[in-house]
């Protein structure tokens, strides 16, 4: 089986998931019907014992967030939160999801100011007033999976990354905002990059979310950005992914650093920020299954520097 991120076997050159993916999907999964949007096989939906696995796994790892929060401050190396992250998943029985993925060398993602994901935590970077972090943090729970990240802001930060962190927030509320069964996957895109145009920034288009279960990536590509090829996947209860889009205050084009392969910055030097949750699809709409303690108690979706994104329901 073709993965995503393999070569398409096509002979393009280019990733499955940039090729012939949402083509061959369609013709393998999908019902046939007179070209209008196509169910999925029962194969892509959660069980009932597999969606309990993934509650699990989103609690856990929403506990996680809770735990390293008052630690993402000014003067903190990100190789030292990384460390907690490390220890207080193992010291709960779990897994971090990104250590040895892929050859990814720590138990999370830590990106500073113009990097946009990827980032790896190392003793040598401090975190400093005036920056915006993200943490992403990955947990497997009895081989389940659940994904989610925030942006923090450290400090006296400027007008221009508040704005930012501010739109990315609202842009992850809005996309989840959209999810109801019948609906397209499209719709997340649809609603979310008109949404971040309107207020001076750009979606990244390289990076996207992701169905996600009892493994890491799976089934299917969210995009953040407006894409047709996505409204050959429908809503259906029982789905789960994540919505984490990844914005920047310039353009949205990203470059690799050659030296690790892993860290990912605009390519314009300019700031990125990004928010992320699991997502279950429900018979009503949607339930975020990475929401953290602290979360679920004030009934909010995040919490950012005093500011509060209330439930997108």
């Amino acid at each position: 089986m073709i993965e995503r991120n393999d070569v398409c076997w096509c002979g393009s050159g280019k990733k499955y998931k940039k090729c012939h993916y949402f083509e061959d999907q369609a013709k393998e999964l999908a019902h046939q019907t007179q070209g209008k949007p196509q169910k999925q096989k029962k194969g892509l939906i959660k069980s009932d014992s597999e969606i309990d696995g993934m509650r699990r796994a989103g609690a856990f790892n929403g506990e996680v967030m809770d735990y390293i929060r008052p630690f993402v401050k000014a003067g903190i190396s990100t190789g030292e939160l990384d460390k907690l992250v490390h220890e207080y998943t193992l010291a709960h029985g779990h897994i971090p999801a990104t250590l040895g993925y892929n050859g990814y060398p720590k138990s999370c993602c830590i990106s500073r100011n113009n990097i946009v994901c990827h980032g790896i935590p190392s003793p040598d970077e401090y975190i400093q007033d005036g920056d915006i972090v993200n943490v992403d943090l990955t947990s497997i729970v009895d081989g389940f999976y659940g994904d989610s990240s925030e942006t923090f802001l450290i400090g006296d930060v400027s007008e221009d990354a508040r704005h930012l962190v501010d739109v990315t927030a609202q842009a992850l509320i809005t996309g989840i905002a959209v999810v109801k069964p019948g609906r397209p996957l499209s719709s997340i895109g649809e609603a979310i990059e008109p949404f971040v145009k309107s207020h001076g920034c750009s979606v990244v288009r390289q990076y996207t979310g992701h169905g996600i279960g009892t493994r890491f990536h799976e089934n299917f590509t969210v995009y953040h950005h407006i894409d047709s090829d996505c409204e050959k996947v429908i809503f259906e209860p029982g789905m789960t992914f994540t919505i984490e889009p990844m914005v920047n205050r310039g353009g949205y084009q990203v470059v690799t650093d050659r030296k690790d392969g892993w860290t990912v910055r605009t390519k314009d030097g300019s700031l990125s920020a990004q928010f992320e949750h699991t997502i279950l699809v429900t018979s009503t709409g949607a339930e975020i299954l990475t929401m953290t303690p602290s979360q679920r108690k004030e009934n909010v979706v995040l919490s950012v520097d005093g500011k509060v994104y209330k439930n997108h329901e």
